[in-house]
């Protein structure tokens, strides 16, 4: 039974980490595209229309990765976890539903409207098809979010006397107070993502001296985004997700905290420190006094509970790997707003264009915010643990009982193949598309 769960737990985590690659670059790059079309829009000026259409060439690349990388897993919710689906569908099944009736399918058929319909449309057009592109991507993000936030947060449901979820309130799905600051924070982090792309291509163009008048439009629209959305992924979005985690999850966030034993007089943050699960601490280990107890409660005393007052079963089942990833997460944000702060300030002063430690800070920084974005969904699915429904089911619960952990280790190991290939495939498409560089009349 413990090999079944490992790997079907294994082979979601491939799968789900490999999809998510795309969708957190689509969500915000759809903003950032809108932007440059209603620039275009008001300035006609067709450097912005170059941008828009470059950029949606690269959101379409992604958006097709997304969804190719996206199918199996509803498959491995019928196959993997068949008993978790079995229990929860009639909650989850709708959320997951309205993705693809209402997000999916407005995002794809609006996308090919904005690649190829601009000249038999005309410019407001082209941009309204650009706009529904950009709703589509985020409501998108909503639904999902909205599923993982019952399983984080169950509200309105009732349990049926054969273990079945039933929902007694379908607008308490919308009104979870884990959703909209889950959300917020999500989509706000993937700008974070989309801006560092938009900014490294431009810094890239700069460097090679290649597309210079694209590559500065690009550098300046990805440094604004990039501050802004590095800001307020930090606050006030991370900070109310921190909290709803301090209210809901008590376990999880004494465990992401390494806070092993608890503090009666305020709680020390955690600066830097390796878990030591056999003596229960923290190694080496730098710390403020009181700061987290502030930052949770505006109170320099406030206790927080920690993990001494669970018991064992209570606990998230990986501590180090939740509290390693929450440290990453924290320190890579910390990173991306020094990075994003000088490079405005540079913008601000006019030198951030000849300044090439600043360019190659950007370029080389690229992978980091999707490693970020990952990190914090790994807090976030590691936290729940060991529980898919909060409190009320547990992973073991869920599994698929007649799917072997050796057909599951066949299939990942399958995935693991055909996912390399892919990704490949896609990196020579995107570093072509990229070299190309925009199509410009003025170019």
């Amino acid at each position: 039974m413990e090999d079944m769960i490992f790997y079907d737990r294994l082979q979601f985590a491939f799968t789900i980490t490999f999809h998510y690659i795309f969708p957190q670059l689509t969500m915000g790059l759809s903003l950032i595209i809108l932007f440059f079309k209603g620039s275009y829009l008001k300035s006609n000026k067709e450097i912005y229309n170059d941008a828009a259409k470059f950029f949606m060439k690269i959101f379409a690349l992604n958006f097709t990765m997304g969804v190719v990388t996206g199918i199996p897993m509803e498959f491995q919710f019928g196959t993997n976890w068949a008993k978790f689906s079995e229990l929860t569908g009639g909650i989850i099944g709708q959320t997951l539903a309205m993705e693809g009736t209402f997000s999916f399918f407005l995002e794809s058929s609006f996308l090919a409207l904005f690649i190829f319909g601009e000249k038999q449309m005309g410019q407001k057009l082209h941009f309204l098809t650009g706009f529904f592109v950009f709703l589509g991507s985020w409501a998108s993000g909503y639904f999902i979010l909205a599923t993982n936030a019952w399983m984080q947060h169950p509200v309105g449901y009732e349990i049926l006397n054969n273990g079945k979820f039933v929902l007694t309130h379908f607008s308490e799905l919308f009104s979870n107070p884990w959703l909209i600051p889950a959300f917020l924070h999500n989509q706000m982090a993937s700008l974070v993502t989309s801006s560092f792309v938009v900014a490294s291509i431009g810094a890239f163009y700069l460097l090679i001296k290649k597309n210079k008048t694209h590559g500065k439009l690009f550098l300046k629209t990805g440094v604004i985004f990039g501050l802004v959305s590095c800001l307020l992924v930090a606050f006030p979005t991370g900070d109310l997700n921190a909290k709803n985690v301090a209210k809901y999850q008590p376990a999880a966030f004494a465990a992401m905290e390494g806070i092993f034993e608890t503090e009666h007089a305020g709680a020390e943050i955690v600066l830097i420190g390796q878990p030591n699960m056999v003596e229960k601490k923290l190694d080496n280990k730098i710390a403020v006094p009181n700061v987290l107890s502030f930052l949770t409660y505006q109170d320099w005393d406030r206790q927080i509970i920690g993990m001494d007052h669970f018991k064992k079963e209570e606990l998230p089942d990986n501590i180090p790997a939740l509290y390693y990833s929450y440290h990453i997460m924290v320190g890579l944000g910390t990173i991306f707003i020094a990075i994003m702060g000088i490079a405005a300030l540079l913008l601000y002063f006019k030198k951030i264009y000849s300044y090439k430690p600043i360019l190659w800070a950007i370029l080389l920084a690229l992978p980091f915010p999707f490693i970020a974005n990952l990190t914090g969904w790994y807090v976030a699915e590691l936290g729940r643990q060991p529980y898919l429904v909060y409190g009320l089911l547990k992973t073991a619960q869920g599994i698929s009982p007649t799917v072997s952990s050796g057909n599951t280790l066949f299939t990942l190991l399958g995935f693991v193949a055909l996912y390399m290939l892919l990704g490949l495939l896609f990196l020579v498409l995107i570093g072509k598309t990229i070299y190309q560089g925009p199509q410009s009349k003025t170019h």
